[in-house]
């Protein structure tokens, strides 16, 4: 069993973060773009527009990550956290490092005042529902469809 320890992501985890979101992406059947995912990610932290944990093996590569966006909700008119990334690299799997990104996401939106940590997921990510339920997540069937405009 390997060893890591998750961390807030900085300006210099940059590169470790984007080839894991490089990943990522190809997972959800995007070209592989590796300066698309660096930039991107380094455009987020140093706008401070996301909260990007990294896991970091003892050899200082990056293994996984989860990454979150501050929101509101208006009708509840509180803050919220929005959980859109989690990726745990191929090797690193089946060692509860998802578990513990997610945990590290919640303790997060604890602290950060959040009232809700939302996230959405692929119909056929079983594994993935089976972490989520697990944490006490709930599966919501609201009276809303989702939608969405390319600008």
């Amino acid at each position: 069993m390997h060893e890591f320890q998750v961390v807030r992501a900085t300006k210099a985890h940059v590169p470790e973060a984007g080839r894991l979101f490089d990943l990522y992406r190809q997972f959800y059947q995007c070209d592989p773009d590796l300066k698309l995912a660096t930039d991107f990610i380094d455009a987020r932290v140093i706008n401070d527009e996301s909260i990007i944990f990294l896991a970091v093996s003892r050899a200082g590569n990056g293994v996984g990550f989860v990454q979150m966006y501050p929101s509101f909700c208006s009708v509840e008119a509180v803050k919220i956290q929005i959980l859109y990334d989690l990726y745990v690299d191929l090797g690193f799997r089946k060692q509860g490092l998802g578990r513990r990104l997610m945990e590290q996401a919640t303790q997060y939106a604890r602290e950060s005042g959040a009232s809700r940590l939302d996230l959405l997921t692929a119909k056929d990510n079983f594994s993935g529902q089976a972490l989520y339920e697990s944490l006490g997540y709930v599966k919501t069937n609201q009276d809303f469809f989702a939608y969405s405009l390319n600008t």
